[in-house]
């Protein structure tokens, strides 16, 4: 199941939110959206997740979360068609999330 996410704090990274996400279950894929000219975050990303019960659960528990201070938006992603690549699935902190 792919996942979306807004409102992502500029200072996360794909590491850093595979590890949350990994929290629930495994991650197939993950892709935070940047800028092409600056490379810089645009604060959205995919997460795509192996077993759809675990990305509910991920929906569930981190939808409207405060995330380094900022409330986070997560829901299941609108297909689109094709394009939808995710990169890296090392590991990495947790950071300033935490599930209420």
């Amino acid at each position: 199941m792919k996942v979306f996410i807004a409102g992502l704090p500029l200072e996360v990274d794909e590491a850093e939110l595979t590890a949350v996400f990994g929290d629930f279950g495994p991650v197939k894929s993950l892709r935070i959206i940047k800028d092409r000219e600056t490379k810089e975050s645009k604060g959205f990303g995919f997460v795509e997740m192996v077993n759809d019960n675990e990305a509910k659960e991920a929906i569930r528990c981190m939808n409207g979360a405060s995330y380094y201070g900022r409330r986070i938006t997560v829901n299941i992603a609108e297909d689109k068609g094709p394009g939808f690549n995710g990169g890296g699935n090392s590991g990495g902190g947790k950071g300033g999330f935490r599930r209420n």
